[in-house]
């Protein structure tokens, strides 16, 4: 199997499984770091959906389910968020710890920096930026297990590293989707984008994985727009609902509230 670079970082106490998660063996969640709140997903035509806000920062929240290490390969806007390539499922990505949890923040500038995430106008979003605006909209992870050895050292000898590992700490201190248009509502604008944020510490460190199969064993999608965008696409029912005024709801004219001046 092919071994490719990938990074230990943000690892953090296990939390208990959210409502708002999306996926099996991790659960992928968005956060929004403004506000401090779980953006709550709206399920529709099979695929998961979140509300963003213009101008909010976000994080992505992964949690392993499992015992076992695995490797996620996480893409916003069609951009690896390691790289900054094009996403593709065969590059580099982050290493959850057996039921770890993980916060991806940023995209990453280095092994001591990401810049963050934010909810932005197409035209400001990194994916346009770069030239690549055709698939912003969308949070990926691509899951995969890894791939053990276990050998027998030779006496006095220390193992060659191969098993579970200990991932360095995270010191963070702070931090699109196509929907057929319903009758009757508004028409969608611009669909929102991340952008490339303001510069946060992140420690991080570079480590070898092998993975057990060429394929992912699991590809999670999480799209986001603007509530106007969602509501006109169908995806999220608008808050005003349909109305039904009475045209006499009072016999008489009451008066009016004072002015405060």
């Amino acid at each position: 199997m092919r071994i490719r670079t990938a990074i230990a970082a943000a690892v953090l106490a296990t939390m208990s499984l959210a409502a708002n998660a999306v996926g099996s063996m991790a659960d992928i969640r968005i956060v929004d770091r403004t506000t401090g709140r779980e953006l709550p997903v709206h399920w529709h035509e099979g695929r998961a959906y979140v509300v963003g806000k213009p101008g909010n920062e976000y994080k992505i929240v992964a949690r392993n389910r499992r015992g076992e290490d695995l490797l996620a390969v996480v893409s916003v806007d069609g951009v690896n968020v390691v790289s900054g390539q094009s996403a593709s499922p065969d590059q580099g990505g982050y290493v959850l710890s057996p039921w770890s949890r993980m916060e991806i923040k940023g995209w990453r500038k280095s092994l001591g920096e990401i810049a963050s995430f934010y909810f932005t106008s197409l035209g400001d979003s990194y994916a346009g930026r770069t030239g690549r605006p055709d698939n912003v909209g969308v949070v990926g992870v691509a899951l995969f297990e890894r791939a053990f050895r276990y050998e027998i050292p030779e006496e006095h000898e220390p193992q060659d590293g191969w098993g579970p590992k200990s991932k360095g700490a995270d010191k963070q201190a702070q931090p699109g989707a196509q929907a057929q248009q319903k009758h009757g509502r508004a028409a969608p604008s611009a669909p929102l984008g991340t952008g490339h944020g303001r510069p946060e510490y992140s420690a991080a460190r570079p480590t070898e994985v092998e993975r057990a199969t060429r394929e992912p064993v699991e590809t999670i999608a999480i799209y986001y727009d603007s509530y106007r965008n969602l509501v006109a696409q169908g995806v999220i029912r608008g808050s005003y609902g349909r109305r039904d005024p009475d045209p006499f709801p009072t016999p008489f004219v009451p008066d009016p509230p004072r002015y405060r001046w």
